[in-house]
């Protein structure tokens, strides 16, 4: 394999339609464009495969074939062993919520899980309603400065007990990357799994759930330019082991369809596959030759190098203002930020900022974005309406981040 991380600006662009419209979206944490190779697929469903799978008619086979390649898309995605590993829903909120129906069994009164304060809401209340069958929560401190979650720090809440860690790849207010890999390790001399909630990391960096060894990765493609719906990885030994979420007569051994009740919608799965020809046709413009992982991966690359042009553009200017606080680190090292910003502003009020760049066409946000526990601990709940946020993948430009920076002054 061979690559070079240079972005084709242009072939980029040309790929998200919305981004025509006058608008520059700086909240892509919240719902990335959608390209259009992913729309285009969604549109072949319904038109040509608009049946039920499971029939025996030509239709119905083209369009269990669409949901397969779904599967396909987003095995090689996040480099999963196996199709029957990836498991589609409504969003990433849902699939935590089943994930812990159907790990319930498996739990006894006094068993321990734990959760962070950082993580959204998604990979934390789920787990904390345990708490009414007896299940022991307990709380992995977020380091407010440095952005991370210390290692140091879990130690002592792991026990024989300890049966689940949940985190966060990404915190979608902070942007640092967590290291999951020696997360996992650890967790895994317990003999506990890890769920990793992946919304804020999928659509910057390419996924390895192998390389890094983790139980369970869940994120939203949404936010990773496709459509309204999210997908799970999960080892498949240990989906052979959670319940069935579907008809009683969809028994354990029925992976993965008893995790997906009433099915996945078929034409949301099969556009997955519009977003990863995307990715290897962006990855061959970058120089990439070799298998469609090896130009997968080669995409990320070169996102991650013009993000991190982003990020620096942006951080800098920001540092520079006296009145500014960055959420966590104000710096960008070694290429562990994501560009996804947070920062308040000395007596001014996130609503009306985020407002006040409404007239220029800019779309940013304010709030706690579903992380309000962290939120709140940092003492920006409630009537402080928490923070500003700006976040930005590989289809923004340089151009639109020197825009924001001088609305901001002007502000």
């Amino acid at each position: 394999m061979s690559t070079h991380s240079a972005l084709d600006e242009t072939f980029i662009r040309s790929q998200f339609p919305a981004l025509s419209n006058g608008w520059t979206f700086f909240d892509n944490a919240g719902g990335s464009q959608i390209v259009k190779g992913a729309v285009s697929r969604i549109s072949e469903y319904l038109f040509e495969k608009n049946v039920q799978i499971g029939g025996t008619y030509e239709t119905s086979r083209a369009a269990a074939d669409a949901l397969y390649a779904g599967r396909t898309a987003m095995k090689t995605f996040m480099n999963a062993t196996r199709e029957e590993e990836i498991i589609f829903g409504h969003s990433t909120t849902v699939l935590l919520q089943n994930l812990a129906n159907s790990m319930r069994s498996q739990l006894s009164p006094g068993d321990e899980i734990v959760v962070t304060v950082a993580d959204h809401e998604s990979n934390i209340g789920p787990w904390v309603r345990l708490e009414e069958f007896g299940i022991v929560i307990k709380f992995w401190p977020f380091n407010h400065e440095s952005g991370d979650l210390e290692i140091e720090d879990l130690v002592p809440l792991m026990s024989d007990k300890t049966r689940l860690v949940c985190v966060h790849h990404v915190s979608n207010v902070v942007g640092v990357v967590q290291p999951v890999a020696q997360i996992a390790s650890l967790v895994h001399e317990y003999g506990a799994k890890l769920c990793v909630d992946g919304v804020a990391y999928a659509p910057h960096r390419a996924i390895d759930v192998q390389a890094w060894d983790v139980d369970y990765y869940v994120f939203s493609l949404y936010k990773t330019y496709g459509p309204h719906c999210a997908v799970m990885y999960g080892k498949y030994d240990l989906l052979l082991e959670l319940d069935s979420l579907y008809h009683y007569f969809y028994g354990k051994d029925k992976v993965p369809g008893k995790l997906e009740p009433g099915n996945p919608n078929y034409e949301l799965a099969y556009s997955s596959t519009g977003i990863v020809d995307y990715l290897i046709e962006t990855g061959e413009q970058a120089g990439a030759t070799g298998s469609d992982r090896d130009k997968l991966v080669a995409a990320f690359s070169a996102f991650n190098a013009h993000e991190d042009k982003l990020v620096e553009r942006a951080m800098s200017r920001l540092r520079a203002r006296n009145d500014c606080r960055v959420i966590g680190p104000g710096h960008h090292r070694d290429r562990d930020r994501v560009p996804t910003i947070s920062f308040t502003l000395e007596q001014r009020d996130p609503a009306q900022i985020a407002q006040d760049f409404e007239p220029h066409k800019i779309a940013i946000r304010f709030g706690d974005f579903h992380a309000r526990r962290l939120v709140e601990d940092m003492g920006l709940g409630g009537d402080k309406n928490g923070v500003i946020r700006i976040s930005l993948t590989h289809y923004n430009t340089i151009a639109e981040v020197d825009r924001f920076l001088d609305v901001l002054e002007t502000l």
